[in-house]
């Protein structure tokens, strides 16, 4: 079976797997991040694998670029939704090919379809900010 899905509905399972993966890291309850992305795909997908355990793999250092470009909040403080968008949105912008301008934009679309108005002009002020000031590789 091949997955039809447009990247874009790729990025939404990844920030639905992610808000799991935050929620359940609260909790005592074991779970295992492939199977999360088992339940959300019915085929294997490199591209959502690929972003689900970058970002697992990044939080840390996601979280700290986050925190240095958010004003009067921490990543942390965010829904844990908002988080998953933030932190996606970076990793794509700062560990893959994926053009800059994609990565914001689909990050912004991301925000729009989840969060408040304000969360969505958060979260463009801080890939903005991150676009301008951090390596990117020589992406374009």
């Amino acid at each position: 079976m091949i997955d039809v899905r447009n990247r874009s509905e790729l990025r939404d399972i990844c920030v639905k797997v992610l808000y799991q993966v935050y929620i359940l890291s609260n909790t005592k309850v074991k779970y295992d991040v492939n199977t999360l992305i088992k339940e959300q795909l019915e085929v294997k997908n490199e591209f959502v694998n690929e972003l689900v355990n970058g970002v697992i793999k990044h939080q840390d250092e996601i979280s700290k670029i986050a925190n240095m470009y958010l004003k009067d909040w921490t990543i942390d403080r965010l829904s844990k939704v908002d988080k998953a968008i933030l932190s996606l949105g970076i990793y794509e912008l700062l560990y893959t090919d994926t053009p800059s301008i994609v990565c914001i934009n689909e990050t912004i679309e991301l925000a729009k379809n989840y969060s408040d108005l304000e969360v969505v002009a958060m979260i463009n002020a801080v890939m903005d900010k991150i676009y301008h000031n951090e390596d990117l590789h020589g992406k374009e």
